[in-house]
């Protein structure tokens, strides 16, 4: 940049922040006033601002850039946040460059517009950079943490997993499914799984096939799936679509599912007093608590 034009930005930085700032505060943050504070808000301006003019006096390095843009993501605040907090930030500079210099004449109009092109277009490019890395980033993160959500398989005693599934089963669900399901029956030995379908709103011919498919796999391993969570309107619509599920065993309720891994593990519930009845029905809550 222009040194006369670097000297005026720096000995009028007060007059610039100021203004910037309030132009700041009547657009991109209103929808967020009400959950955040005036102070949180004036905060990240306020380091908003000393970052580009920290790049002005010394060219700070790039890690101050990421380190902001990784906070606003944090935040919650949108990209447009930063788009438009710099476009803003450039037309104040501009304007108060045409007000302090001598000249007026049209060749130093567009003179000082390309000289805070310059400064200003690298600081824009590299915050979009890196508010783009940080948000990937964090998408990353959420989609494997809901790919474990997705397929959860919970050892609840020895020889017993339960794998309850709770929404629309696609191809991509059921490979993770089929994955979690032969790596865990190793993994824990088991003898018998329970896929409860309970919260699985719709079952169509596909969404069994890929059922009977994570079941056969397991059954290749030495192991007994036992489906459950049979609704009566599921029931009805496996009836009607022609299904086979008559290779594994079927229930109801994950209740009655358990009981029926018991008796297929040489285990049953033994009653010792009234106090007692509840046995199944703890361990059953306690399973969907998880």
């Amino acid at each position: 940049m222009n040194p006369e034009y670097q000297d005026i930005l720096l000995a009028h930085s007060n007059d610039i922040i100021h203004r910037w700032m309030n132009e700041l505060e009547d657009s991109k943050l209103k929808e967020y006033k009400s959950t955040i504070s005036d102070e949180m808000i004036e905060q990240v301006n306020r380091e908003f601002v000393n970052m580009i003019f920290d790049k002005l006096k010394n060219d700070s390095s790039r890690e101050s850039i990421e380190q902001f843009s990784e906070r606003i993501v944090n935040l919650g605040w949108p990209l447009g946040y930063l788009t438009g907090g710099m476009q803003s930030f450039r037309s104040i500079c501009i304007r108060t460059l045409i007000e302090k210099i001598d000249r007026h004449d049209p060749e130093t109009f567009l003179q000082v517009m390309d000289d805070v092109n310059q400064w200003v277009d690298p600081i824009k490019n590299e915050l979009i950079d890196a508010y783009s890395s940080n948000w990937s980033n964090i998408i990353s993160l959420q989609k494997v943490a809901l790919q474990e959500l997705s397929a959860p398989l919970i050892p609840v005693m020895d020889g017993v997993t339960i794998m309850p599934l709770v929404g629309t089963i696609d191809t991509d669900r059921a490979k993770l499914i089929m994955e979690n399901l032969l790596d865990g029956v190793i993994k824990n030995r088991a003898d018998v799984v329970l896929i409860d379908i309970t919260g699985v709103p719709v079952v169509d011919t596909m969404v069994a096939h890929h059922i009977i498919q994570a079941a056969e796999a397991v059954r290749l391993i030495g192991a007994t799936c036992i489906l459950v969570g049979i609704r009566p309107e599921i029931a009805q619509t496996i009836v009607n679509l022609g299904i086979d599920l008559d290779k594994f065993p079927t229930k109801s309720t994950l209740k009655r599912g358990f009981e029926k891994a018991l008796e297929m593990t040489d285990r049953q519930v033994i009653k010792t007093n009234d106090h007692d009845d509840k046995v199944v029905d703890d361990i059953i809550q306690s399973i969907d608590k998880e």
